[in-house]
């Protein structure tokens, strides 16, 4: 199935999750995928497995939180592939949960500049090369916490309210370019994220009483989210923010 043949992929955070189960499945369905992240050898690897799954890929080592890293990102996509379609901003980071007042200025930064600042610096990168080509697709990973509020995860949950506010911005901004810009808020998945939620010996019984569907989604599951509204299916959505969430917080 070669849905998207001929456009090229970018997916920051493609090392591991989610962005890895995307990048995998953007190159099974034709697409020539740029696979970004800060560690080499697992971005390298998921690379590997696009390929060994019929796809094309390449690998660009990427600190989302520096400009000039994000500019060489998207300057090597164009300078691969000679444009660039669909951008999947994924690349983001967990809190450790503390109450406001507790947490550190260390973590402050590290949660505001990978989640928020990642995420404007990728679509500052992305949109000229859309704006010279006629179009594109942009597609941000906030999270469930970013339409909605949690104990002990106030900074978190603002750096991902602050991913669901500037696409809105963004697709507001673009859309009478042809640039669509979406957000993805995912609940409980099974990530290195969810790692100490899953540790728990009450794990079963917290998470059966906060999802409704009685499970951690899989990251496979929300890739199909992203595949389907960076495709034509979904050519009529820009702005909003979608929940996958097996009916948690909704």
């Amino acid at each position: 199935m070669n849905t998207f043949a001929g456009k090229v992929i970018l997916v920051t955070g493609g090392s591991s999750g989610i962005g890895r189960a995307t990048a995998i499945k953007f190159g099974e369905r034709g697409a020539k995928v740029v696979v970004a992240s800060r560690r080499e050898k697992e971005g390298k690897e998921t690379v590997e497995m696009i390929k060994k799954a019929g796809g094309e890929a390449m690998f660009v080592q990427t600190d989302v939180r520096i400009a000039s890293q994000v500019e060489n990102m998207v300057n090597q996509t164009v300078r691969k592939y000679g444009h660039l379609d669909i951008a999947f901003n994924n690349a983001g980071v967990g809190g450790i949960m503390a109450r406001l007042i507790r947490t550190t200025e260390e973590l402050f930064d590290e949660l505001v500049d990978t989640n928020f600042k990642g995420v404007w610096l990728s679509m500052k990168y992305e949109i000229p090369v859309m704006l010279e080509q006629g179009g594109g697709v942009i597609i941000n990973n906030a999270s469930i916490a970013g339409v909605s509020t949690a104990e002990r995860l106030s900074v978190y949950s603002g750096s991902k309210h602050a991913v669901v506010a500037i696409s809105n911005a963004a697709a507001s901004e673009y859309g009478r370019d042809n640039i669509r810009v979406v957000s993805i808020c995912p609940g409980w998945i099974k990530t290195h994220m969810t790692e100490d939620l899953r540790s728990r010996k009450d794990a079963d019984t917290m998470i059966q009483g906060n999802v409704p569907l009685k499970r951690l989604g899989e990251p496979e599951e929300v890739a199909e989210m992203v595949i389907w509204l960076a495709s034509d299916a979904a050519s009529y959505v820009s702005g909003g923010a979608f929940i996958i969430s097996g009916g948690m917080n909704v």
